[in-house]
């Protein structure tokens, strides 16, 4: 099942606190508040929901298989996100 594009909402800071004061979220008023230091922020990274997967057949050079599964667990999701890092860098004209 796909999410329709219009699912996605973006709310500021502010408009989520004044939400949460009305009572109009489902955080429960006493959860816990962790202050986020730099260290988290510099280490922080994006992750974005998965999009469809598809199952492929390819032939790859040996060494280079052999240097992802190097890497850690799922060298397929690796070479993925080479690919998806590729193809986005050329779609932005680089």
């Amino acid at each position: 099942m796909r999410m329709a594009s219009d699912d996605t909402k973006t709310y500021s800071l502010e408009t989520l606190s004044a939400m949460r004061a009305r009572g109009e979220t489902a955080t429960r008023a006493d959860a816990p508040v962790y202050e986020l230091d730099a260290d988290f922020w510099n280490s922080a990274r994006v992750v974005r929901p998965a999009p469809e997967k598809v199952s492929v057949s390819l032939q790859l050079d040996a060494d280079v298989l052999k240097w992802f599964e190097k890497q850690g667990r799922d060298p397929a999701a690796r070479m993925s996100a080479v690919l998806r890092s590729f193809m986005e860098a050329e779609q932005n004209g680089r």
